[in-house]
C-alpha cells in the first residue's frame, strides 16, 4: 500500500510547487492515518478515496486542490472529539504554508477540508466533487457496507449500544433524507440506488434492535 500513496503523494507534491522535504510529511500522514484508535478512518479510507478520484479525475476543477484535500480531511481523526475537520484542516495548512504553496490555493484546501464536516457544497467548485468520494463508501456492495458499519462500531466502542444505536440511525437517515445522496452525476448514476438499499436496511437493524 505504501509504494502506492508514496508516489501518488510526491507526484502530487511536485504538482503544486511545494519545496521541502516531502518524506518528512509522507511520514506525519502515514503515522497519523496508521493510529491505533482508528478502524475505518484508516489508511484503506485514504486509499479508497484516492482510487474513487482516479475515475473522476478529469470532472475536477482543480484536480489537485481535491486530492490533498483527500489526503488531510482525516488526518486528525479522534471519535471523542468535536473538532476533528478543524483539526485536519490546520495540519493541511501548517503543511502547505510550510511547503510555499500559494495563499490562494492554501485557502481552498481548508476550505474543502473544512466542508467534509458541515456538507456544504457552495464553498469550491470542487466541493460536490470530493463530499461524493468521501461517502462513496455508503454505495458500495452490501457487504462492503455492512463491514464499514462494524468499523464505525469499534470507533465508538465507548458508546454504549442504545445511545450508540440511535445516533447513528439518525446520521444515516439524515442522509437517506436527502433528495439526492450524491451531488455529481458521475457518483450519483454508480452508487444512489445501491446507497439508498445499504442506509435503509442499516436503519432498520439499528431500530429493531433498539426495540429490544
Amino acid at each position: 500500500m505504501n509504494m502506492i500513496t508514496h508516489s501518488k503523494w510526491r507526484k502530487l507534491w511536485q504538482s503544486v510547487d511545494a519545496t521541502g522535504d516531502v518524506q518528512v510529511w509522507y511520514q506525519r500522514l502515514m503515522s497519523a492515518w496508521s493510529e491505533p484508535q482508528r478502524h475505518y478512518h484508516t489508511l484503506q479510507h485514504l486509499e479508497d478515496c484516492l482510487n474513487e478520484f482516479s475515475v473522476v479525475h478529469d470532472h475536477a476543477e482543480d484536480a489537485a486542490n481535491i486530492e490533498l484535500a483527500l489526503w488531510f480531511h482525516d488526518v486528525v481523526y479522534d471519535p471523542k472529539a468535536p473538532d476533528n475537520e478543524e483539526r485536519s484542516a490546520e495540519v493541511a495548512v501548517q503543511c502547505l504554508s510550510e511547503a510555499g504553496v500559494s495563499v490562494d490555493r492554501l485557502n481552498k484546501i481548508e476550505r474543502l477540508v473544512l466542508a467534509t464536516k458541515t456538507h456544504d457544497s457552495s464553498v469550491d467548485v470542487d466541493a460536490p466533487l470530493l463530499m461524493d468520494i468521501d461517502l462513496a463508501i455508503l454505495g458500495q456492495t452490501s457487504e462492503r457496507f455492512r463491514q464499514y458499519e462494524r468499523e464505525i462500531r469499534q470507533e465508538y466502542a465507548w458508546v454504549p449500544e442504545p445511545i450508540f444505536r440511535e445516533k447513528r440511525a439518525a446520521i444515516l437517515q439524515m442522509f437517506l433524507d436527502r433528495p439526492v445522496i450524491f451531488q455529481t452525476v458521475s457518483f450519483r448514476s454508480r452508487y444512489e440506488e445501491q446507497a439508498r438499499e445499504n442506509l435503509f436496511s442499516s436503519i432498520r437493524l439499528l431500530n429493531t434492535n433498539h426495540d429490544h
